[in-house]
């Protein structure tokens, strides 16, 4: 099954949220609109959204309300990915050109911020402060897990507790804040609200942590960037992580390879290797397996609707995927 299938009855409300975007981002300045629809006409999988839709079928589901804020969570997830482009020097982002690649650092990080203050700006429609004082604290610690990465980058003795706070950041809050938000906007009730946000939160450290097995495990193709891309930045993920806290002959090779950039193609094919053979990703698919089971717990206190099965059937997505 494929991810689509599992909201395809929403495919209107979210044909609804990707005109809506086209709509936001468009901009005057013929750079900024040729830069930003650039990364729109990248796709997505528009997960924050769908996540924002379900939820609020918890409560009075208004797709024009709802939309005040689906869209903003979208946006502001596509102008981290601007930024993160820039601090990764990535030139590929889902096999197509980054706005940093097809323009400069310069334009990417204007772009970057225009796409937040459009998001901000679209969010002021929602007459809910809640709804903004929740976007601004996500949006902080966002900022936070981005400068984290930066300091741990290249830190070979960083510690379980540092990466798990730092997906947390980057990607985990958002994705629990689209749960909640959603809830929030249709007046859902507040216990159900926050059981939402804490399924949220398990199936987006879930999600991250899959896609830090996937950088080791998928094909260039399926990344759209070559394997071990993360690794090779300096950026330590939970199978690396592991792995080499496991075998110090590895750590040594790592340190040694990406230290002196001398991590080509064979040499990360190699590490890869090594990474599998020690058992990290292994690991790290069981540390899933467990945010997963807790997501499945906090479903278990939600009403009996379509939407309770759909969150369920994408947290099984999130455990089973391939790319």
């Amino acid at each position: 099954m494929k991810l689509t299938d599992i909201y395809w009855h929403l495919r209107s409300d979210i044909a609804k949220i990707e005109k809506e975007l086209e709509a936001t981002i468009d901009a005057k300045h013929p750079i900024l609109k040729k830069a930003s629809s650039h990364l729109l006409k990248a796709g997505g999988k528009r997960i924050r959204p769908v996540f924002v839709l379900l939820a609020a079928k918890f409560g009075d589901y208004e797709i024009e309300k709802i939309k005040q804020v689906a869209v903003p969570l979208e946006l502001i997830h596509m102008a981290s990915l601007v930024h993160d482009d820039v601090i990764d020097d990535a030139d590929l982002r889902r096999g197509k050109k980054t706005i940093k690649s097809k323009w400069d650092n310069r334009v990417a990080m204007y772009t970057g911020d225009y796409i937040f203050a459009r998001a901000i700006e679209m969010a002021t429609n929602c007459d809910k402060p809640e709804v903004h004082q929740i976007l601004s604290d996500a949006m902080v610690e966002m900022c936070i897990g981005e400068v984290e990465q930066i300091r741990d980058q290249y830190n070979w003795d960083q510690n379980f507790r540092n990466y798990l706070r730092r997906i947390k950041r980057k990607t985990a809050l958002l994705i629990a804040v689209s749960c909640r938000l959603g809830a929030l906007a249709a007046d859902a009730p507040r216990d159900i609200q926050l059981s939402l946000y804490r399924y949220g939160y398990n199936v987006g450290m879930a999600f991250q942590i899959t896609d830090d097995i996937l950088d080791f495990i998928a094909t260039e193709k399926e990344l759209g960037k070559p394997a071990g891309s993360d690794l090779q930045q300096g950026n330590v993920t939970l199978p690396a992580l592991y792995s080499m806290e496991q075998n110090s002959q590895l750590r040594e090779y790592v340190v040694q390879m990406i230290n002196n950039e001398t991590s080509d193609k064979k040499v990360m094919s190699e590490i890869i290797q090594m990474i599998k053979e020690t058992g990290g990703v292994e690991y790290s698919f069981e540390i899933s397996d467990r945010y997963l089971t807790k997501a499945y717990r906090e479903l278990e206190n939600l009403p009996d609707i379509p939407a309770k099965d759909s969150f369920y059937q994408i947290a099984k997505y999130i455990g089973t995927r391939k790319y």
